[in-house]
């Protein structure tokens, strides 16, 4: 499954993890635990459904821990309901997108402060329709919106989330496109 380098040594460190730390699936774990992600996208997909993460103080894809959930597809349906008001929600497919091992930096959440620690990050594509009514998760995200693809790079403000993830996803959805294109014909 892992798609290049990056994938290749997160599964990897994803693996040990899994082989050598207790209650991944929770954030019992302070060092490091499993999240899912949606990268959400409208039917022609020429559009990106995100939020305005508070914490990161940008525009981000959905998400969060899974909270002792092991179907992590689940996980990133829920978050992405739950962060955005989309109840059109549905996978495109339910094979694993991407994989990312994040760093999160320490940071205060709901008044208490929160260690920096590791996201074991499975991401997939979901599709949602833009005409769902969009609503502001307020201890989460100050904005909801649908991001034109070409407009993605202009407003996410952490450099290396863009260049080493969202770049690989909207390459990877654009393959995904051609490729279920030509299954049709």
């Amino acid at each position: 499954m892992p798609g290049n380098e990056q994938e290749e040594q997160d599964k990897q460190l994803m693996l040990h993890y899994l082989d050598t730390e207790p209650d991944l699936f929770t954030r019992n774990n302070p060092l490091v635990h499993f999240t899912a992600s949606g990268w959400i996208v409208n039917p022609k997909r020429s559009k990106v459904l995100m939020v305005y993460h508070n914490i990161y103080d940008s525009w981000s894809w959905t998400g969060g821990h899974a909270d002792g959930e092991m179907d992590l597809l689940a996980v990133a349906m829920k978050e992405g309901q739950e962060e955005t008001g989309a109840v059109h929600l549905s996978p495109i497919s339910r094979d694993i997108f991407s994989i990312e091992a994040l760093t999160v930096d320490g940071h205060v959440k709901r008044g208490k402060y929160v260690s920096s620690h590791i996201h074991l990050n499975v991401t997939y594509l979901l599709q949602a329709e833009e005409t769902d009514t969009l609503i502001i998760k307020p201890d989460e995200n100050s904005g909801v919106q649908w991001i034109p693809v070409g407009e993605i790079e202009e407003k996410v403000s952490e450099p290396w989330m863009m260049e080493r993830i969202y770049r690989k996803l909207l390459q990877r959805m654009k393959t995904f496109a051609k490729e279920s294109c030509e299954k049709q014909e």
